[in-house]
């Protein structure tokens, strides 16, 4: 069967308020659009990290659910047991991310990342709990932080019903897998508005070349923020007149950034704030409303959560050669960002609301009179 007929059918069945386009999105990059100088990794995406699996839960019921949930998950084995480097950069804190201090105190990630809406933060935490409490080797656990991060998606989403349930994330969690990762209108980015177009999931990723260490560096974001949209440094927010301001754009961002580059925690949030360097690049303002987060994850070394030393033994990456991860987290969030609304499709949802994709033909036509496609 043709993805674009199964698509069709899948709305149909559901009731969902799509425009179901004849022909699958395209990706920026199928235009001829270029992100920064860095080459991608092969699926241009968080899971070319090696070991790093995603899994997504898309709600999508009636005329007013439109929610979901996407878990991230840096390596296979057991993350409580085996913690990997970790550390969280706020850019504007108006959200709800659960699991911050205690990753802010110790530099480590022990469960995995969980995205969602607002008002389903509790219940995915809570999910996030039942999951590694349950995997072998966790029976004596009696704390852990689960880390869920989320935007509010209220606009598309009846999120007063809370619609979320423990089921969905454990699904989200237990479904992950490496390879391509579905962009747009799915997982925790269904209902989700970004620069006024329809947002939603969306990644990106550099590889480093050999002489630079060959490392991956890869994003996922939920895009649910406003400001004045920016393609490859063209005013698209300005010509298609839909901008903060002009119109009430606002909401939050989620980013969260993989590598395979031995950084510790401190370094690690410093390529958190290059990354929060790739939402500005989009024209993100991070309003008064927003908020803004980067969670980012070294899978390079795993610290043991019990050993009989007490010393943990690892190479790190020295500070003057991080340069380059912090360039390529830069790229790839701000690629992640167009990505998403490149895959998003037009949406109907709570209360008849509806927002429209973004124009690509349009903008594809703007790019080209700017020279940036050639």
């Amino acid at each position: 069967m043709k993805p674009t007929f199964r698509f069709l059918l899948t709305a149909l069945f559901f009731g969902v308020g799509y425009t179901v386009l004849a022909q699958p999105m395209q990706r920026p990059r199928a235009y001829g659009i270029r992100f920064g100088v860095l080459p991608t990794g092969a699926l241009n995406a968080i899971t070319d990290v090696p070991g790093v699996r995603v899994g997504q839960v898309t709600l999508q019921e009636g005329q007013s659910i439109r929610t979901g949930v996407t878990a991230i998950l840096p390596h296979s084995g057991n993350l409580f047991q085996e913690k990997c480097p970790a550390a969280i950069y706020i850019g504007n804190g108006f959200g709800k991310l659960t699991g911050y201090s205690q990753v802010e105190e110790l530099g480590t990630l022990e469960t995995p990342i969980v995205l969602t809406n607002t008002l389903g933060v509790p219940t995915a935490a809570d999910a996030v709990i039942d999951y590694t409490l349950a995997q072998p080797g966790n029976e004596q656990v009696r704390s852990l932080n689960p880390v869920v991060g989320e935007t509010n998606d209220g606009g598309l989403n009846d999120i007063r019903s809370r619609p979320v349930t423990r089921q969905h994330v454990l699904d989200a969690i237990r479904q992950a897998k490496t390879g391509a990762v579905e962009e747009g209108n799915v997982g925790a980015g269904t209902g989700t508005v970004c620069f006024g177009f329809k947002g939603g999931i969306g990644t990106a990723s550099r590889k480093l070349p050999a002489s630079l260490g060959g490392y991956t560096v890869g994003v996922l974001v939920q895009t649910n923020f406003g400001g004045v949209l920016q393609i490859a440094g063209v005013p698209v927010g300005v010509e298609l007149g839909k901008f903060s301001f002009r119109e009430k754009l606002d909401g939050s961002c989620m980013m969260v950034v993989l590598t395979d580059a031995p950084l510790d925690a401190r370094n690690l949030k410093r390529l958190a704030k290059r990354a929060f360097m790739g939402l500005a690049r989009t024209g993100g303002i991070a309003s008064n409303g927003s908020g803004d987060y980067v969670i980012a994850v070294s899978t390079a070394n795993r610290i043991p959560n019990v050993s009989k030393s007490s010393l943990d033994e690892m190479k790190v990456l020295r500070n003057d050669d991080a340069s380059p991860c912090f360039l390529a987290a830069i790229e790839a969030t701000e690629e992640a960002i167009i990505n998403s609304l490149f895959a998003a499709r037009t949406q109907t949802g709570h209360h008849g609301s509806r927002v429209e994709r973004l124009p690509v033909e349009k903008v594809v036509d703007l790019l080209k009179k700017a020279g940036q496609i050639k």
